[in-house]
């Protein structure tokens, strides 16, 4: 992320040669990646992308619909509204949305409330442009003082619940869930009809327990703490065959995206090579397709 969105160390060019290198169906975009921050850009990054054969399904980005000043909220609903112009224009189905962050002076109710009405004045935007809002189960954007406000599960699911409509959906990290101390099989079986995206990564601390990044968190450090890293897909604490066999029975059939890659490339070809065995055993027709992402 870094290296993409602010020292610009690596290039789009050389991110594409890793999707296909691996043979991938596609890349996740994030919205931040330096190279695409001009409008400019998008017509021929589509074309560079189509010419590699590769889909961009999904626009990850941060909306903080949580901050206590409504100009601040109103800001953030238009530059979703931005991030959601450049998904149309890279021809994404898919753009992610946020609560926010966990500050600590926002209530939970005044929270939720703020988190859904931001989303709620992004989705006609969206509708319009054919392009369905996921949430995430988060658990902090890269660049965010605190970790997401809906990353408990009842105040996900609450939040989830609060928002219907046609072009909302979930995109669901199973790691997520462990990083707030809860059971990633659990929170599945309350929001798997909703479930329209993935994120498939394997989180594990290099040092120390969950309390210990608790205790870090409320202290607001920026990103993502020291001791936290992605995992090889596959060799973490996700049953991914209880996860995808709930995913099958109810019906999903969309994008998976791995998340991996930190430690080299021959991590992010364990998972590949992980997930589409999975995906082969649990959709045997072939009918799921699959994405990639590299970034988390």
């Amino acid at each position: 992320m870094t290296e993409l969105c602010k020292t610009g160390t690596r290039s789009l060019d050389e991110w594409f040669k890793v999707a296909v290198e691996l043979g991938l169906d596609g890349v996740e975009w994030y919205a931040g990646f330096l190279e695409t921050l001009d409008p400019s850009t998008w017509a021929p990054t589509k074309r560079r992308a189509d010419e590699l054969g590769l889909a961009i399904p999904m626009m990850c980005c941060s909306p903080d619909f949580t901050h206590p000043d409504p100009e601040f909220r109103r800001a953030e609903v238009e530059k979703e509204k931005g991030w959601i112009d450049m998904a149309y224009a890279l021809r994404c189905r898919y753009c992610r949305v946020l609560s926010g962050q966990r500050r600590p002076e926002v209530s939970r109710e005044d929270g939720i409330r703020f988190a859904a009405e931001g989303i709620e004045a992004c989705l006609p935007y969206a509708q319009e442009r054919g392009i369905t809002l996921i949430i995430e189960n988060h658990y902090k954007d890269d660049f965010w003082q605190w970790p997401e406000f809906a990353q408990k599960m009842d105040v996900f699911c609450e939040l989830v619940a609060r928002v219907r409509h046609s072009h909302f959906g979930v995109n669901y990290d199973p790691s997520n869930t462990i990083l707030a101390g809860e059971d990633p099989l659990e929170l599945l079986s309350k929001i798997s009809d909703r479930v329209v995206t993935m994120h498939a990564s394997d989180r594990y601390l290099i040092e120390g327990t969950i309390e210990d990044l608790r205790r870090e968190e409320a202290a607001g450090d920026p990103g993502y703490l020291k001791r936290l890293r992605h995992g090889e897909v596959g060799k973490g604490l996700n049953d991914y065959d209880a996860i995808f066999t709930e995913l099958r029975r109810v019906g999903f059939n969309s994008w998976i995206s791995i998340e991996d890659g930190v430690d080299g490339l021959d991590q992010l070809a364990g998972s590949t090579a992980f997930l589409r065995r999975k995906i082969a055993e649990h959709w045997p027709a072939g009918s799921v397709t699959k994405g990639c992402r590299t970034c988390g």
